[in-house]
């Protein structure tokens, strides 16, 4: 009996129809580890790296180190992801993900107080996160049927942030408990191969051409991966990503916008001045403060998997983002751990939905051979929001002091909406998250 069948049999699960297919379980599960293993480290390499030298300059050096990699590598990455076999490529991504943790473990061991082993440790990481986010993404669609495609990028998005609200509050749990960062990195490394475990239990389905798309026994019938048709490369496949999001004006609005807003308003990277210098609290604190936005986030993306985003999306993704900036200036003004506590759960709130909207968007809309650069392309975006993001905290709170910088921050994400909403009125009118949507969003 299929998926499909069973919810028309069970309304109760449409909601996680997802979870009735197997490869998109076992990749479900490889995901929450690895990013549990990765917000684990996370919050043991910040403590431990402004413990070291207790200035926010070098936790914004953290975001930078792993942020260099990416920018270096992800158009080869993109392209390794649409010529290789993806859950291939993605267990080694993995594999290289717990090498990195044992490495840190390493270091701590032989060389507590040198951060900049540290950072060299953190450029692998960033390296290997160029490779595992195109692959992992465009991997994505090759799990289940196209009609649950929008539940599965709902359910992943929910799953990851359960991760990330897992992830930092045990983190820093083992750091208090075990006096120090080495507990972290042993139960990192272990995570992490666990994911590649999960991850050998994949086996892709093939795309069936549209015509068979509607009978479900022909889509069965397909569980064999399809190799994608290896292009000659050359520049002009290389860049096929960027050439591609600039001709999809409502794309590059919904990415571009996510990009500068997180950019601007990212405070994460200053938690652990916050923790330490404002709050008034150790590593627990630290962990709690990192899981907030992961709460907020998870249980958003659990609200639009039961009740989808339906209609009025770029107005839906506007008005997210612009209470993204809210909070963070809520957060950066506040001295009370609840409060903080509260602005980031909202914050992660609020940036659930431009993610979950950002993603349906750029994978509804690509062709699968080349999911992979376009995907990369995505990631750089991000991770000039997340990882740059990280070192221009640090650097404005070193200028500007770590309040101002938050603060300034929020106030340049509001900025940004207004400017992005006139720029793009593609994006101000988009309406259904549908392919016939996004082709009348094309410039």
């Amino acid at each position: 009996m299929t998926a499909t069948m069973l919810t028309e049999q069970d309304p109760r699960l449409a909601g996680r129809v997802a979870f009735t297919h197997p490869n998109f379980v076992s990749y479900t599960l490889a995901r929450f580890f690895i990013v549990l293993a990765l917000e684990m480290q996370s919050v043991a390499v910040g403590w431990q790296v402004y413990e070291i030298t207790r200035r926010p300059i070098d936790l914004g050096y953290v975001g930078l180190a792993q942020f260099l990699p990416g920018f270096a590598l992800f158009l080869f990455a993109g392209h390794a992801a649409d010529l290789f076999d993806r859950r291939k490529l993605l267990m080694w991504c993995y594999a290289g993900y717990a090498l990195s943790s044992a490495l840190l473990l390493a270091v701590t061991r032989r060389a507590p107080v040198s951060v900049h082993l540290i950072y060299a440790v953190l450029v692998l990481v960033g390296s290997v996160r160029a490779f595992s986010f195109p692959v992992s993404r465009a991997i994505l669609p090759h799990l289940v049927p196209e009609e649950h495609f929008a539940n599965a990028v709902a359910w992943n998005a929910s799953t990851f942030q359960v991760a990330t609200i897992a992830g930092p509050a045990l983190g820093g749990i083992v750091y208090a408990a075990f006096r120090g960062p080495e507990a972290v990195y042993v139960i990192s490394v272990a995570v992490a191969i666990l994911s590649v475990a999960m991850t050998l239990r994949i086996h892709p389905l093939r795309l069936v051409p549209s015509e068979l798309a509607a009978d479900p026994d022909a889509r069965a019938a397909n569980v064999a991966p399809e190799r994608n048709a290896k292009e000659p490369i050359s520049m002009r496949t290389v860049l096929a990503g960027f050439h591609f999001i600039w001709q999809k004006k409502l794309i590059l609005g919904s990415i571009s916008l996510d990009m500068f807003a997180v950019l601007l308003g990212g405070a994460v990277a200053l938690l652990p001045v916050y923790a330490k210098t404002i709050l008034h609290t150790g590593p627990w604190g630290l962990g709690l403060l990192r899981s907030a936005p992961g709460v907020g986030a998870a249980l958003m993306a659990i609200v639009v998997a039961h009740w989808p985003i339906r209609r009025r999306a770029g107005v839906t993704m506007l008005a997210a983002v612009a209470g993204f900036g809210v909070f963070t200036i809520v957060f950066g003004l506040s001295r009370s751990l609840i409060v903080s506590l509260m602005a980031l759960l909202l914050l992660g709130a609020s940036d659930m939905v431009s993610v979950i909207i950002r993603a349906t968007l750029v994978q509804v809309a690509t062709r699968d051979e080349m999911r992979g650069r376009v995907n990369a392309v995505d990631m750089l975006f991000i991770g000039v929001s997340n990882e740059l993001g990280e070192f221009e905290s640090g650097l404005t709170a070193q200028w500007f002091g770590t309040v101002p910088a938050v603060v300034l921050g929020g106030v340049g994400t509001l900025a940004v909406i207004a400017t992005w909403a006139w720029l793009f009125p593609e994006l101000r009118h988009a309406d259904q998250l549908t392919a016939t949507e996004l082709a009348q969003g094309n410039g």
